[in-house]
């Protein structure tokens, strides 16, 4: 490939008489003769000192960019936003949280695609900005590797973020003092790093490995360690060698390799969040995938992991015993995983998963196929007359499979969360959350919350919690979300009143309230949607343009109709 080629994007923007002024500025900034003509690598830092995933993030930036230089690029850093669900969580502002997902994506594009960058090395340590960095590399579709931050360590006696939420129901329900409270809270969160179970920043940063995003291993490293340093560098050394093979993103993000994020997340136990971010990082990859994708995939796929937030172990705990490559290994030898999909090594998955050795004798962590925790996915995608467009359901099956009820009816997290804490939800209710959905809300808040206060009070088997909201990573217990079509549109979730029975089957896939098609359609012919105080701004624009919960809860646009 000749040198112009390698510089397809960057050289119409400093080649030539008529481009001194650009060139000019890019002195200002750092950049040398020989430079310009290098192909140009943007290293999109999601560094910010808003939350411990992110405020390393800086310093692997540099790093990134200094593999890039070293292969003969030139690495250009510029930064996004990102948001904290952990802190949000509970509040207004988590309605933020989702809709931050588009603004990075946007975002990348925009500083991509307006200063010519050839290739892009995007750093994520977030739940959104991680699955925002992979829509903006599918959107672009230049030479592009994706870097994990890393999870964060343990905190004093293996604790985390959800130790704490699950201590405030504790709390309430009498069973911890106010300084124990205090303890936990002030020795959680021992520094850097995302969030340490298979929450949704571990599940997407497995997803995206399995997808072939990410190089070998980014994903069970963690945030503050030598292998995450050496796993920057060889990204940005990474992404020279695409642009001179010409790999692409949308090579690399077939549906085979979807199917493969899908397998991988299954068997982890991972987050619900991975099924709206998978379908939306499809979209924009042009890629058909649906919800009843993951219902095949799970058919065949066993859930293995013995992870937080259901199981016993952290991520820095899979980290030592080896990763999820030798899941991923054992995977494919069982055919379980594509092995001929492209990944940003410019290998097959198959090829670089070749000389991965298999976990230590003994470990517990990864179940063997013969044992699994379940045999089939905990993500149980059900429809029915709640739910007709589907809903997503996590259940490991700890907390059984089928669960039937009284609905207690709250338009609101914060209301519900009080009902949880005053001790007015009782064993055998279902809360009903709504009115949090993706146009809701707006922005489809997290109920982590809620979840976290339900096992706080001992109440995780005897309560279960319908929402057309989504859940936390973290979040466990008998909880069925992303709740389609959601109660701002109608819904048959808006129309559900106090002491309806639901039934919700994880075996049958299903979900209902019993009441007639009659009844239902008086409800409907009453209903109105609430008048909902956002009426400006970024939650404004993202009301209008949101698709459903079903599709991704993406903002694309449709195709222009000339």
């Amino acid at each position: 490939m000749s040198e112009k080629e390698l510089r397809r994007y960057s050289r119409v923007v400093v080649d030539g008489d008529e481009h001194a002024p650009s060139r000019a500025m890019l002195r200002a900034v750092g950049f040398e003769e020989e430079d310009f003509k290098r192909p140009q690598i943007g290293i999109a830092s999601t560094w910010s000192m808003v939350t411990p995933c992110n405020m390393h993030i800086n310093r692997l930036a540099d790093v990134a960019a200094k593999g890039a230089n070293e292969a003969g690029g030139k690495g250009v850093i510029f930064n996004t936003i990102s948001v904290s669900d952990g802190i949000s969580m509970g509040t207004p502002g988590m309605r933020y949280s989702l809709v931050s997902r588009e603004i990075i994506a946007d975002s990348i594009e925009a500083v991509t695609g307006a200063e010519g960058f050839d290739g892009l090395v995007a750093i994520g340590g977030c739940d959104k900005n991680m699955p925002a960095c992979v829509m903006a590399m599918a959107r672009l579709n230049r030479p592009s590797v994706f870097v994990y931050g890393g999870t964060i360590r343990p905190g004093v006696k293996r604790r985390d973020i959800v130790s704490v939420f699950e201590a405030v129901g504790a709390r309430s329900g009498g069973k911890m003092s106010a300084a124990e409270l205090l303890e936990i809270e002030q020795t959680a969160i021992p520094g850097p790093g995302a969030c340490g179970g298979m929450y949704t920043a571990n599940t997407m940063a497995s997803a995206i490995e399995a997808l072939g995003m990410s190089l070998g291993n980014s994903s069970a490293q963690e945030a503050i360690s030598s292998d995450k340093v050496a796993d920057c560098y060889r990204a940005g050394a990474a992404v020279m060698h695409l642009i001179r093979e010409d790999i692409k993103p949308l090579d690399i993000m077939t549906r085979e390799a979807f199917e493969n994020a899908i397998s991988v997340v299954i068997a982890l136990g991972g987050s619900t969040n991975a099924v709206l971010h998978l379908l939306a990082i499809a979209r924009e990859a042009d890629v058909e995938l649906s919800l009843d994708d993951f219902t095949r995939i799970g058919a065949r796929t066993p859930m293995l992991a013995d992870v937080k937030p259901s199981g016993k172990y952290l991520m820095s705990e899979l980290i030592e015993i080896g990763g999820i490559q030798p899941l991923m290994k054992r995977m494919l030898d069982r055919g379980m995983l594509h092995g001929h999909c492209m990944t940003v090594s410019g290998k097959t998955l198959a090829e670089n998963l070749s000389s991965v050795v298999d976990y230590p004798d003994g470990q517990d962590i990864i179940r063997d196929f013969s044992d699994p925790i379940k045999p089939d996915s905990h993500l149980a995608i059900l429809y029915g007359n709640l739910a007709p467009e589907g809903a997503v359901a996590k259940i490991t099956g700890k907390e059984g499979l089928h669960f039937e009820g009284p609905a207690r009816v709250f338009h609101s997290e914060e209301d519900a969360l009080q009902a949880i804490l005053s001790d007015t939800i009782k064993a055998g209710d279902v809360l009903v959350i709504r009115y949090e959905g993706p146009k809701g809300a707006p922005g489809m808040r997290e109920m982590l919350s809620p979840t976290g206060a339900i096992m706080g009070k001992g109440l995780g088997k005897d309560v279960a919690l319908i929402t057309d909201g989504r859940f936390s990573g973290g979040s466990h217990g008998f909880v069925v979300g992303h709740v389609t079509p959601e109660a701002a549109v109608g819904g048959p979730i808006g129309l559900v009143e106090d002491g309806d029975i639901l039934r919700i089957d994880a075996e049958r896939k299903e979900i209902s309230v019993a009441i007639s098609d009659e009844l239902m359609a008086e409800r409907r012919a009453k209903w109105r949607r609430p008048v909902s105080a956002v009426t400006r701004g970024a939650l404004a624009k993202y009301r209008s343009a949101v698709s459903s919960a079903s599709e991704g809860a993406v903002t694309i646009p449709p195709a222009w109709d000339d």
